[in-house]
């Protein structure tokens, strides 16, 4: 399954993930976007979200952009 995720790191909202109508989703990091600290707060968040492992996730595009196509 491929989804589209916009992703907003330094959240002070605190991880959390938002389906939109669209079927997009837009997900909240705490973590920043530095040294891929918040890719990889963003693939443990979608592991635990959908119950699969964290090897299974990969991003396919969008590793230094906001919104990201996400394989899973």
């Amino acid at each position: 399954m491929i989804i589209t995720a916009k992703v907003k790191p330094g959240s002070k909202a605190g991880d959390k993930i938002e389906k939109q109508p669209d079927g997009t989703y837009v997900i909240y990091i705490r973590a920043r976007a530095h040294d891929g600290e918040a890719n990889a707060a963003l693939i443990k968040l979608l592991a635990k979200h959908f119950d699969v492992a964290k090897t299974t996730i990969r991003i396919k595009s969008g590793t230094t952009a906001h919104t990201k196509l996400i394989e899973l």
